[in-house]
């Protein structure tokens, strides 16, 4: 499996954490604007003056033992980068930019469910014949996580694609000024059972606050790391970092990886607000 480890040292002159990358094809590659294929390590460094993140990438071919590592999957399919290009796209009408975040999610969530819903086996009779099957075990039900308000936009087909889903909206909100998150909205249950398969959809990486108060939260009701795949329409290294630190055995699914952060907690070049675009106020 083809592997990407990076490092994140940034102006606050935190240790670099090791994160891994790869992208979950039938033979695993990394293939976007800012990666190559095969393995590579990937470093990135912020440069003070403007929080700009530059990248460096070496050839390695020893496997890197996964661990704890927090693990960033980029899905190099095509579908994801039209839509991550359609909703790049300032020219893109309300309509059309929440539609496009509804098929983004539906392939990230389709890539990260690869080899993680419980399944059930047996026989059947077809038209023709006796088949083995497997179908997904509907009595294990995946939690969806929402963040309001641009995660409904992102978890919108989640249940045409999961044959069993509880969705459990959470509401966060970020303060413009100390970019601090404040939680305004929890439906989570008090606990969540035993083993339990959580997906936690916030579209955009930023700064990391909504995403590690969101998932504090779920570690307070006994939801450990390797449970949950978080789901993001665009990510930055800050808040890579921020979760690698934090979380270690989490598993990010994005549709793109941009390298700035501007001073307003924006990521650059981004998708703008992405809860603005998609509903328009």
């Amino acid at each position: 499996m083809s592997l990407c480890h990076l490092n994140l040292p940034f102006a606050s002159d935190a240790a670099s954490i090791p994160s891994t990358f790869h992208s979950p094809n039938s033979s695993p590659i990394l293939s976007t604007s800012i990666f190559t294929t095969k393995k590579v390590h990937f470093s990135s460094v912020l440069r003070r003056s403007c929080g700009v993140v530059r990248s460096h990438m070496t050839m390695e071919e020893k496997p890197l033992s996964q661990n704890n590592r927090m693990l960033v999957y980029v899905p190099a399919h095509p579908l994801i980068k039209h839509w991550v290009s359609v909703l790049r796209n300032e020219q893109t009408p309300c309509p059309i930019f929440r539609n496009a975040m509804a098929e983004l999610g539906r392939l990230l969530m389709y890539e990260a469910s690869r080899d993680w819903l419980p399944t059930v086996s047996g026989e059947i009779q077809s038209p023709l014949g006796v088949a083995s099957v497997e179908f997904i075990d509907p009595r294990e039900p995946v939690a969806v996580i929402p963040i309001l308000r641009a995660g409904l936009a992102l978890a919108e087909h989640a249940s045409s694609i999961l044959p069993a889903t509880k969705t459990y909206h959470l509401g966060i909100s970020r303060d413009e000024e100390t970019l601090q998150p404040t939680i305004y909205l929890n439906k989570l249950p008090e606990k969540f059972a035993e083993g339990s398969k959580v997906f936690v959809v916030d579209p955009m990486l930023a700064t990391g606050g909504t995403i590690v108060a969101a998932l504090n939260l779920l570690k307070d009701r006994g939801v450990s790391n390797k449970q949950i795949k978080v789901i993001s329409a665009c990510s930055s290294p800050p808040a890579l970092e921020k979760l690698s630190n934090q979380f270690p055995g989490l598993e990010v699914y994005t549709g793109i990886i941009d390298p700035v952060l501007n001073d307003k907690g924006f990521i650059i070049p981004g998708l703008g607000d992405a809860g603005d675009r998609s509903y328009g106020t």
